[in-house]
């Protein structure tokens, strides 16, 4: 992709800009019940996965010997989280530095169909008194207004951990955005509604491997 993506400060992530029209869907192996159903194939899994890898040695680099607490943002977060925890792992297995890790799941609900809305509901977050005093990594798929990051930081912080750093795999440009931004990125995107790599559309295209942009007629299909 380095043809049409730029590459900007690491903390920033992987650039791609507005033009990019994405993959042909058909150069790609995906499941045939999706048939007419993407547009595009936008950042293929291997894509992916190699900037995941870089991301956990990021993440080694910082916060290496420190007991970290992943908090795990469900539903779309469980792939991206799932991957970059065995990419920490790994380079604790092989490194004289390691990070002991617990690893916890949320779960939270503002979309409805393609459309974000002001109804936050957090799952599972109502105690966690177990992050007082602990370092915590918040794992999550996408960022697009910062609203629903805003207000999961300031939960989470009401818990009084010791620090709290956030690992975005996607970002967003939107208008009107808080400006709460992750502090690990893997890719900047365009104001587009993407799935798969677990990012569902009413619960579909969540076992789609690559990052697709979902048709029209595919949102119709789907469409609660």
């Amino acid at each position: 992709m380095a043809d049409v993506v730029s590459k900007t400060a690491l903390d920033c992530g992987i650039v791609i800009e507005d033009d990019w029209p994405g993959y042909n869907i058909d150069l790609f192996s995906s499941p045939t019940h999706y048939s007419g159903d993407l547009d595009c194939v936008y950042i293929p899994h291997g894509v992916i996965m190699d900037r995941t890898e870089r991301l956990a040695r990021n993440i080694m680099d910082d916060l290496g010997d420190h007991d970290l607490v992943v908090l795990c943002v469900l539903k779309g977060g469980y792939q991206f989280s799932a991957d970059l925890v065995e990419g920490i792992k790994t380079l604790s297995r092989n490194s004289n530095r390691s990070i002991p890790m617990r690893v916890h799941f949320i779960r939270l609900k503002s979309y409805l169909n393609d459309q974000s809305t002001e109804d936050l509901q957090i799952i599972g977050a109502e105690d966690l008194s177990f992050l007082n005093g602990k370092n915590v990594l918040i794992v999550e798929a996408i960022v697009d207004t910062g609203n629903t990051l805003k207000m999961l930081l300031k939960h989470v912080e009401g818990f009084r951990p010791k620090m709290i750093k956030v690992a975005g795999l996607l970002v967003k440009r939107v208008p009107h955005s808080v400006a709460c931004l992750p502090d690990y990125v893997g890719f900047e995107i365009p104001n587009r509604f993407v799935v798969g790599y677990a990012l569902d559309y009413n619960e579909y295209f969540r076992d789609l491997d690559h990052i697709c942009i979902l048709s029209e007629s595919g949102k119709m299909k789907y469409k609660i």
